[in-house]
């Protein structure tokens, strides 16, 4: 264990004691389901074995599951079948199974070809549409600290987005509508809560997670660097794509052991592991845990390895425009593809 992980692990336990753009938006509102406003389960039966998503269907998002199959209607099977089951990733993550992994295997052995969906027909929504919180880590690996002459952190550095940043896979930024130039993206691995999560030790912290997703923290640089505070740079519309799925964290394993990547155009930006996190995903859940309570549903983007734009030197920094094409692949976890607009 390095010194700095050390006085992490100090530093921890005394603060333990002294404790998409505009369309999406009005969607997502009708959209929400069960637990939109309402107070989380504490301890909801997490899913497993599962790669859960959300899929735009008329004007509601819905909940599917990938299988070998294609991608499970759950709301048909469910009344193919006269079962109840979650509506959308929020309400199974929110009020938990419900059914579903009973309701999955039946659709396998028993139910109609029609139940299942084609992927390449799928209009994906967020994977998750209504987290309570949206909380990123800063800095979090070491070389990306380096290339942006930032100095490594102590501690995590936690900001925040909104709800209105939540975009999907296959979605569009639309990064012409913001008063900003300086566009970059980010690849981000995605934590996302299963239970609720205050005062956690690190060896309990992973248990809280119901799964983990692919991220985007696109950013507008010149905005961030306006002040110390990062938020106006992070929190524009559209600006959090997460998917195509979750996997719940059985499927995982060791979130800490991923191949990160992000592709601009085709070209490779971004090629690292989550290995080089300064903070790994037990000690971010327990640290932010003590901080504040960790609810079902929130999610947390992990910060991003080196090669972002801003960290290039100033005469070869070429940011992104209308027309990119960006893709943020996580290993096990699924390619995010979306486009610059």
């Amino acid at each position: 264990m390095s010194n700095q992980r050390r006085k992490f692990l100090t530093v921890s336990a005394l603060a333990s004691g002294a404790a998409l753009t505009a369309p999406f938006i009005s969607e997502r509102v009708e959209a929400a389901g069960p637990g939109a406003g309402a107070i989380r389960i504490a301890n909801p039966e997490m899913a497993k074995n599962m790669t859960v998503l959300n899929y735009q269907a008329g004007n509601q998002y819905v909940l599917g599951v990938k299988t070998v199959k294609g991608i499970l209607e759950v709301a048909k099977a469910a009344k193919q079948f006269k079962v109840t089951a979650p509506i959308n990733t929020d309400d199974l993550i929110q009020n938990g199974d419900q059914g579903l992994g009973k309701l999955v295997g039946l659709a396998l052995s028993q139910g109609s070809s029609d139940l299942f969906l084609d992927e390449s027909k799928v209009e994906f929504a967020p994977a998750v549409t209504n987290p309570e919180k949206i909380i990123c880590v800063g800095l979090n690996y070491a070389k990306h600290a380096k290339e942006t002459n930032n100095p490594i952190p102590k501690l995590p550095i936690l900001f925040n987005k909104f709800n209105n940043t939540l975009n999907s896979h296959n979605g569009i930024v639309k990064a012409s509508l913001v008063n900003a130039e300086k566009f970059d993206y980010e690849a981000e691995l995605v934590i996302v809560m299963g239970k609720r999560a205050l005062n956690v030790t690190e060896a309990d912290a992973l248990s809280y997670v119901f799964g983990y997703a692919t991220g985007q923290d696109f950013t507008a640089r010149d905005l961030q660097q306006r002040s110390s505070q990062w938020m106006i740079g992070k929190t524009n519309d559209g600006f959090a794509p997460i998917g195509p799925y979750i996997l719940t964290s059985d499927l995982v394993g060791n979130p800490d052991q991923l191949k990160i990547e992000q592709y601009v155009n085709g070209e490779v930006r971004q090629s690292s592991n989550t290995s080089d996190m300064v903070f790994n995903c037990a000690q971010i859940v327990s640290y932010t845990s003590k901080i504040f309570t960790l609810e079902p549903g929130d999610i947390i983007f992990t910060g991003t390895p080196e090669g972002v734009i801003s960290g290039y030197p100033k005469e070869k920094q070429v940011w992104l425009k209308p027309g990119d094409k960006l893709e943020t692949r996580i290993e096990k976890l699924g390619n995010l593809k979306f486009t610059v607009a």
